[in-house]
């Protein structure tokens, strides 16, 4: 944290454990990765401290379809589905108690384009679509403080947007389904 602030940059921990989500907190961390196990200390803290969770909680499904194959011992899948469930009530939680939270998945453990499932799973457990939505936008873009480039649409801005048939607003997964992209102002995806 202190060879971070140095040269103005901005620290993600990697964290599931109580203990290291608190030690992170105070050490000054813009976001906390995972927070699985955090407690209601730790929600305190964050939103004491203006600390970003990143809790991606679709990965557990993820994790418990890939061990359909065999390959994975059944102990393992059960603590994990146990572990999953926690990291979704402590999200919810920390929902509640108002802790900032940003859209985020572990890349490595879901397979590619399967990212916008996390927006089901986010209302799914207390957000509203719109809370969802904007976690992935403005929260984003707030945590990594690059909220005057983009986050929004707004002249000045990165023109960086998509397009989906109907309104995500009444069915989310619509956003799992995108139809149109358009990054600095150029169309890349038009179905």
């Amino acid at each position: 944290m202190d060879e971070a602030s140095h040269f103005g940059l901005r620290v993600a921990a990697h964290a599931h454990a109580a203990d290291g989500i608190k030690n992170a907190i105070r050490a000054g961390v813009a976001s906390v990765e995972h927070a699985t196990l955090i407690d209601d200390e730790g929600i305190a803290l964050a939103k004491q401290h203006g600390t970003y969770l990143v809790m991606d909680i679709y990965d557990d499904e993820c994790i418990q379809e890939q061990g359909k194959n065999g390959t994975m011992p059944a102990d393992f899948l059960e603590h994990d589905r146990e572990l999953g469930e926690v990291q979704r009530q402590n999200f919810r939680k920390a929902l509640k108690a108002g802790v900032k939270l940003a859209f985020g998945t572990d890349a490595g453990v879901c397979a590619y384009g399967t990212s916008a499932r996390q927006f089901a799973f986010m209302v799914r457990y207390g957000m509203t679509p719109m809370q969802a939505i904007q976690a992935a936008t403005s929260a984003a873009a707030d945590l990594i403080g690059r909220s005057n480039e983009f986050g929004s649409i707004k002249p000045g801005k990165y023109a960086d947007v998509i397009a989906v048939s109907g309104d995500p607003l009444k069915d989310v997964r619509l956003l799992e389904n995108v139809q149109f992209v358009m990054k600095d102002g150029l169309v890349y995806k038009q179905e």
